[in-house]
């Protein structure tokens, strides 16, 4: 299976316990592919430097870099391919779909609601967290 997480989906794994933590430990396993951009994880980095999160990345005992370090060496980086915009609400949201699209991936995991309302693009499903682990769930 071929899947890209939505930032929100990563830094949530990253740092706590729980589903999208599961579907990280997925990728490690080999039971799932994961597939990232620079811009990708430019976000992340963006993301993680909020204030809400510094706290939890203390308790990691990992750094901010250590973080998103790890993450990019889980996923594999992709070119974007460029694409007709889809979310004009909020654009950063078609780097998703555009990594998506250059990974070949049947699944978007996200939490976003902008993404979900889409439900598929370009033949590639958009799921929540929960929804994807119940398909990686019932693969095994």
């Amino acid at each position: 299976m071929l899947w890209v997480l939505d930032t929100n989906i990563v830094a949530s794994g990253l740092l706590w316990n729980g589903t999208p933590a599961r579907l990280l430990d997925a990728a490690q396993t080999d039971k799932v592919a994961l597939f990232t951009s620079l811009i990708l994880l430019a976000e992340l980095t963006r993301i993680l430097r909020r204030e809400k999160f510094s706290k939890a990345i203390a308790a990691s005992g990992l750094t901010l870099d250590a973080l998103v370090l790890g993450y990019a060496e889980l996923a594999t980086p992709v070119t974007l391919v460029p694409i007709v915009p889809m979310i004009l609400d909020d654009p950063d949201d078609d780097h998703m779909l555009a990594c998506a699209l250059a990974a070949q991936a049947n699944l978007i995991v996200s939490g976003d609601h902008h993404l979900l309302d889409l439900k598929t693009y370009q033949g590639i499903r958009i799921v929540t967290a929960s929804e994807a682990l119940q398909l990686l769930t019932a693969k095994q």
